[in-house]
């Protein structure tokens, strides 16, 4: 059974009160979820937030899903459109402050155990890094660049998820691409310094 069947049957026996099958589908995209709110947010406490937004909104809706979209794209929807609400309530996204800096996120990931403590040590510079490079792009190119890089997006899909044209996603990607050159370029600089 692929993954899309096995999607699609645990929709119909949620949707009949099935408490597995729900539990079933959260544990299959909590984590995916939960990263997608990090890389858009750059803050643990707003990714779980969202994530609890999305499930939520999910759970309400989820007899409406009617199956012409995977029901991965259909979830993802929702996040970008919360992960939007959620920027336009705060008006602005929160930078990790140097205090945060000591915060493990490895530790608030759902789902992940790492045991090795050079490989955490490995995966927490990076995702601090990826993280303070994503929140120096404005929100709707690090929401194309979200899409495109960690949920391998088409274009083509971008654009219908972002309610745009498939050149302005492609420019906004690229954008992006160019400004986070230029971060990493910064970084590299000022790290030899």
């Amino acid at each position: 059974m692929s993954l899309i069947d096995e999607d699609e049957a645990l929709i119909a026996a949620a949707v009949k009160g099935s408490a597995y099958a729900w539990e079933k589908l959260v544990k299959r995209y909590e984590p995916r979820i939960y990263n997608h709110g990090l890389r858009l947010t750059g803050n643990p406490t707003d990714a779980m937030d969202l994530m609890q937004e999305v499930f939520l909104g999910v759970y309400r809706n989820l007899h409406r899903f009617r199956g012409d979209a995977k029901f991965s794209s259909w979830i993802f929807r929702i996040a970008h459109n919360k992960a939007v609400d959620m920027n336009r309530r705060k008006k602005l996204m929160t930078v990790q402050s140097k205090a945060d800096d000591d915060f493990d996120i490895l530790d608030s990931l759902p789902g992940e155990v790492k045991t090795e403590p050079e490989h955490r040590l490995n995966e927490q510079q990076l995702n601090s890094q990826v993280l303070r490079m994503l929140a120096q792009l404005p929100m709707e190119q690090r929401l194309i660049v979200e899409c495109k890089i960690f949920q391998s997006l088409t274009f083509e899909e971008i654009a219908e998820l972002q309610d745009m044209s498939v050149n302005t996603a492609k420019t906004r990607f690229y954008t992006a691409l160019k400004k986070l050159k230029v971060v990493s370029e910064e970084a590299n600089v000022l790290s030899q310094d």
